[in-house]
């Protein structure tokens, strides 16, 4: 810039030939608000409804299942879980103990046995969840759900 000269006179500076700089700040600022709102609203949604988490926000349909599914083998190992919460193995009542020492028996004579559970409508998921945690602590990685074939 030569003196005697006012800024943008034009002389020898093509008009709108500048740097047109994009001051990026406020659309980091809405962006960062939108985040947090996000953030915010989705917590929200999965506090809600009785209980919490995975109930709340979608509604779960589970399928029926069929005979031809799972196919018991004779070194398949079948537990059932009554009603009322008891472990039958074999047609016997047994207790949590000897189902764990079946299951480490099962283990040693052959392991790809498959550990079927057939468990009452009224058993709670939690129960079902310790006889399948129960067969994986023994080694048995193989597991599967007894159904009854649904219409």
């Amino acid at each position: 810039m030569a003196m005697g000269k006012t800024p943008g006179s034009g002389d020898d500076e093509v008009e709108g030939a500048g740097f047109a700089e994009i001051n990026i700040t406020p659309l980091t600022d809405v962006m960062l608000v939108l985040l947090i709102i996000f953030m915010v609203t989705s917590s929200v949604i999965t506090q809600q409804g009785p209980g919490g988490g995975a109930k709340a926000g979608l509604k779960v349909n589970l399928p029926k299942g069929g005979a031809a599914d799972v196919t018991a083998r004779t070194t398949d190992l079948s537990v059932a879980v009554l009603a009322d919460g008891r472990f039958v193995l074999a047609g016997n009542v047994v207790a949590e103990a000897e189902l764990k020492q079946a299951f480490d028996a099962a283990k040693n004579q052959n392991p790809d046995t498959v550990v079927i559970v057939q468990a009452d409508e009224g058993v709670p998921h939690g129960t079902v969840v310790q006889v399948m945690e129960l067969a994986k602590k023994a080694g048995l990685a193989q597991l599967a759900i007894g159904v009854r074939e649904g219409n």
